[in-house]
């Protein structure tokens, strides 16, 4: 109806248009010739435009569009927004460490030891990095894509635990540990670790840490293999933990679907 309205207005005003040029050729044409044809072109030039006519449903649906308008937003927003359910704190990754800047990967990379500054929550000796939130409470539950890279360990560090020196001589630390092949279990100190028995390689790795169960499981999500679980009765709360000490490609903290 829009349409037909612009068209019809576009057409009076070319109507007009040609009116107006009509008239100015005949002003310019000799006095009596004129005055002659002077009533036609009063005639002619009473076309006056008529008020636009109100059309039934032209109004916009103001219920349709505007209702429950940001609950709408919100939910079209998470059809597009995705979830990490832990990033990264780039404050405690070693120096040979890049953190992405969305916060949910990292590489290793020996060029960018000299980029980063030594401050106390960074570890120094051992090639990981920190989540960005502890929990002591729940199940929380995050997939890495650990890919090709040949050396790489993850699993939870507590919040006591020392970041500087060597990490695995003190406690603190559960985690899986993969190298030349091999899937390896080991709490801190590194004397507690034990052999995995992994049939394929690992590509995906899904850490599933239960609090208040004192549970903190590994397994394949793509081909539902369980891997491994360590059972502890956790006192205080827990960061996640990442390592990799190859740069075939970065440790990646996958998005998940939000059900909120």
């Amino acid at each position: 109806m829009m349409k037909e309205k612009i068209e019809k207005i576009n057409r009076d005003i070319s109507s007009l248009s040609h009116t107006i040029r009509g008239v100015e050729e005949q002003m310019t044409a000799e006095d009596v010739s004129f005055l002659q044809n002077l009533k036609s072109t009063l005639k002619r030039v009473q076309c006056g435009a008529s008020d636009p006519e109100n059309i039934s449903g032209m109004m916009i649906n103001v219920a349709k569009h505007l209702s429950n308008l940001k609950f709408t937003v919100i939910h079209k927003m998470k059809e597009n927004v995705q979830y990490t359910p832990v990033t990264l704190d780039p404050n405690t990754s070693h120096c040979e460490l890049l953190v992405s800047d969305d916060l949910i990967s990292v590489r290793f990379s020996k060029d960018a030891a000299d980029l980063i500054p030594d401050n106390p929550e960074r570890f120094d000796v051992s090639q990981c990095v920190l989540g960005s939130e502890s929990f002591s409470s729940g199940i929380h539950c995050w997939d890495v894509q650990v890919g090709d890279n040949t050396r790489w360990y993850l699993g939870v560090m507590t919040e006591s635990a020392q970041r500087k020196n060597n990490i695995l001589s003190r406690t603190g630390v559960w985690c899986v540990y993969y190298y030349s092949g091999k899937y390896t279990a080991f709490i801190t100190p590194q004397k507690t670790s034990r052999g995995l028995s992994v049939k394929e390689k690992v590509e995906r790795i899904r850490v599933e840490l239960d609090c208040d169960g004192g549970k903190l499981s590994f397994s394949d999500p793509l081909t539902n293999t369980h891997i491994h679980t360590f059972t502890h009765k956790f006192t205080e709360g827990l960061y996640p933990w990442f390592g990799v000490l190859s740069n075939i490609s970065p440790l990646m903290i996958l998005p998940v679907k939000s059900h909120q």
